[in-house]
């Protein structure tokens, strides 16, 4: 199972395992991580599951949809690189390791 680290805004980390098929949202929802509310849960009708993924990552991910990337106009300082909503990330093998790291606040 792929383990993924959640990086709190004052650097606590949380590695945990997450089954395949779920989403990275999902992932830190089932393992109460917290700094991820997704309070839409999951339909990319908000930005409340706004990360920065690590940059040795950015690039290993699936292209961000128009949707997603119109949802992080709402989130706190997104960054056009590194911003993403965990709500589209499907985790799959390939995820493992994978690092975020949830920004100051969620809006």
């Amino acid at each position: 199972m792929p383990k993924i680290t959640y990086v709190e805004w004052n650097g606590t980390r949380h590695e945990v395992e997450v089954p395949v098929g779920l989403t990275v949202m999902e992932g830190a929802r089932d393992n109460n991580i917290p700094g991820i509310e997704a309070d839409c849960g999951g339909a990319c009708a908000c930005s409340t599951c706004h990360v920065y993924v690590d940059p040795e990552w950015v690039d290993r991910l699936p292209a961000k949809e128009g949707m997603e990337e119109d949802m992080l106009d709402f989130a706190y300082e997104p960054d056009p690189a590194r911003s993403r909503l965990t709500c589209q990330i499907k985790v799959t093998e390939d995820l493992d390791g994978l690092v975020v790291y949830m920004p100051e606040k969620q809006i």
